[in-house]
């Protein structure tokens, strides 16, 4: 790919704020994270989107005809919409014109868009979608997976899900020896649906993971797990209502405290912590979501991502190339194979 910085592909028009917030966020990175940002979409509405004198000799951007919807059959819309803005990207990934990708357009557009295009890492049989929940313990996040690519999931492709997810945490995270629960509702092994038993014996087996245990839900926040297993519909239901408690907590926070002169003092002088508490609490700080298991370092962001979620997404990205994640997930089962 000729420059040595990290090259990343984004998908400018998707978004509720696209493409204005997503070419904020993504010009941030580019001057504070040093990467370059090829923003792919409608020309005429990502120069419209730049700040004023920006010198267009340093933004690149790539033509897309098109855009999908959010309320457009994802799998349909990626397969007629061939220059849609997403497949632009995530042809830029496949031709190694970028090392990753970039969306906060249609999640399952994203998705089917790289299985297409990309395809899986070999020895994947689905990919899932990774993110990362803060937890009690400060500086200790949880990476739970999959938060939405899979409705329903055979056991095997839990264990997979546990494999990626440990490299990621291992070689992203910074996490020393991750470890792995399953989620489920009970402790003890025999808790659970068929397949969740099945899945608890098969991770109690791997060799390749440090499983501990069933993980209950109030275990998800504890910081006794750093990687944490489940289907795609019980991981968007965690998700979305984790966001949602989060959103509540911090606007009872603004409510309650200013109230009266003692209240407004007391923000004052709680104004660090309290911006360290968003810090902690909002998903906007964790950017996105890494979809595991295909070809390519793929990112998926919120619909309602901001400039702040942009960057941080692209952070994440770019991290994910720099420790080579996919080529030491693709390592981990060369191995299994070799040994078995």
């Amino acid at each position: 790919m000729g420059s040595t910085r990290v090259r990343i592909a984004i998908d400018a028009m998707g978004g509720d704020h696209a493409p204005g917030e997503i070419v904020a966020g993504a010009l941030r990175a580019r001057e504070e994270l040093g990467v370059d940002v090829l923003l792919v979409g409608d020309p005429q509405q990502i120069e419209a989107a730049l700040p004023p004198k920006t010198n267009l000799g340093q933004v690149e951007i790539v033509t897309a005809q098109e855009a999908i919807a959010m309320d457009e059959e994802p799998l349909n819309a990626v397969r007629r919409k061939r220059k849609a803005s997403i497949n632009v990207a995530m042809d830029l990934v496949k031709q190694q014109k970028a090392d990753a990708v970039f969306s906060a357009g249609h999640s399952g557009a994203a998705m089917a868009s790289a299985l297409l295009r990309l395809g899986r890492l070999p020895g994947i049989d689905r990919p899932a979608i990774g993110t990362v929940f803060p937890t009690i313990i400060a500086g200790k996040p949880v990476l739970v997976l999959d938060v939405g690519a899979n409705v329903d999931c055979r056991p095997k492709f839990l264990e997979q899900f546990a494999v990626m997810g440990s490299a990621y945490s291992k070689y992203v995270l910074g996490t020393t020896e991750p470890k792995v629960g399953l989620l489920n509702i009970g402790e003890e092994d025999s808790k659970g649906n068929d397949a969740t038993v099945r899945a608890h014996q098969m991770l109690r087996e791997n060799s390749q993971i440090n499983f501990i245990g069933n993980a209950e839900g109030r275990d998800v926040l504890s910081g006794c797990f750093d990687v944490i297993v489940c289907d795609g519909f019980v991981g968007n239901v965690l998700l979305k209502f984790a966001e949602a408690v989060g959103e509540v907590i911090l606007q009872i926070l603004r409510e309650e405290l200013p109230q009266g002169l003692h209240g407004q003092i007391g923000s004052a002088l709680l104004k660090p912590n309290l911006k360290r508490i968003k810090q902690r609490m909002d998903h906007a700080e964790h950017g996105g979501a890494l979809l595991l298991g295909v070809a390519g370092v793929c990112f998926i962001g919120h619909g309602s991502s901001q400039a702040p979620s942009i960057f941080n997404a692209i952070r994440m990205a770019k991290e994910a190339v720099d420790n080579q994640v996919l080529q030491r997930i693709q390592s981990q089962y060369i191995l299994e194979r070799e040994s078995g």
